[in-house]
């Protein structure tokens, strides 16, 4: 589903693409000879959370609330690059971060929320994710997946959640919002401004690098009556209307919005919802490739969600709200990998 741009967005977006267009002048590879530098950004989708051994490992002093996994897809993807080709290998620099929004990519620094060993008054702010990863006329690559934070897609969730508990939807909610609340329409206007600035700041930070941006898996089911709302190793109480309306009118469209800012850069897009479709929160366990509000997850992540109601470990589940699995990311590895493999040999 189109949405229409009002012509100050319109115009918001034609300032945008004259500073993207500034940036957009071909220069020569200057990366070190003997490795390529690619940094991976990006939000919880990139950074894994609860799948495979924390990174920094618990209890390192330098973690820092983001929670890296070694089974997000940069870490398998990285396994996968040792040597590429052979003798020169990838050297990555994962800079993502849970919750992190697209101004945190490039424009501000972030508060991280990791609830695993955090300190006794809260991890400190971390700076925006290109001064983070050091970009500059060395990098030859960029991974990044963000966007979703932005809308917010899981604040969005979580209303759905609560309209759904009470016998209502969330459609009406944020298609006709309230005093103060954006519509779904100005949230994704508003996302791809804030996409087109963030990509001309790393195309600025890291000038010779090939930047390609990933979007996000079919999370939710083709058909939302494919979901029991009994389960919350699904989606609960979300009503069957509200997942279809989620699918089209705010998952696909955010995918689209990624694709087309990366298009106008000539930038590589890397699509995961295509591959992923059947393998959402609402499919068996052995199908699934992304956990529901409740599912598995190791042992360090919490049964509980802070503030709600939401107990997963009454059911002997953690709470993993709607995040890839271990087979999620290796699907969503295989396809960064070609991604970046493609990018190297046209250096």
């Amino acid at each position: 589903m189109r949405h229409p741009v009002s012509r100050p967005r319109m115009r918001a977006l034609a300032v945008g693409l004259a500073l993207a267009a500034s940036v957009l002048v071909p220069s020569g590879s200057v990366g070190a000879a003997d490795q390529y530098e690619w940094a991976a950004l990006g939000d919880s989708y990139t950074a894994g959370g609860f799948v495979g051994d924390p990174q920094p490992p618990l209890g390192d002093p330098s973690r820092d609330g983001c929670d890296r996994t070694t089974n997000a897809y940069p870490d398998v993807v990285d396994r996968e690059l040792a040597e590429f080709p052979p003798g020169k290998p990838v050297n990555l620099t994962n800079v993502s971060c849970g919750n992190a929004t697209i101004a945190d990519i490039a424009n501000e620094k972030q508060k991280p929320i990791s609830p695993v060993e955090p300190p006794a008054d809260g991890w400190p702010a971390v700076d925006p994710q290109i001064q983070r990863a050091r970009l500059g006329d060395g990098t030859d690559v960029v991974t990044v997946g963000v966007g979703g934070n932005s809308l917010p897609f899981g604040g969005i969730l979580l209303k759905c959640l609560e309209q759904g508990a009470v016998g209502k939807n969330c459609r009406d909610f944020y298609t006709n919002p309230p005093e103060g609340e954006e519509s779904i329409q100005d949230k994704l206007a508003r996302v791809q401004d804030e996409y087109i600035e963030m990509l001309a700041k790393v195309h600025q930070a890291a000038p010779n690098a090939k930047v390609i941006t990933v979007g996000y898996p079919a999370v939710l089911p083709e058909t939302g009556s494919e979901c029991n709302r009994l389960s919350l190793t699904e989606l609960g109480p979300i009503n069957h209307a509200d997942i279809d309306w989620l699918r089209e009118d705010v998952l696909k469209p955010l995918n689209s919005t990624i694709k087309r800012v990366t298009d106008f850069f000539g930038d590589r897009y890397t699509d995961v919802y295509s591959s992923s479709i059947g393998h959402d929160a609402c499919q068996p366990a052995d199908t699934k490739w992304v956990e529901g509000l409740c599912g598995t997850a190791a042992d360090y992540w919490p049964k509980s969600l802070p503030g709600t109601l939401l107990n997963c470990g009454l059911i002997g589940k953690r709470v993993t709200l709607v995040h890839p699995n271990a087979a999620g990311y290796a699907n969503t590895a295989a396809h960064v990998e070609r991604a970046i493999r493609i990018a190297l040999l046209e250096r």
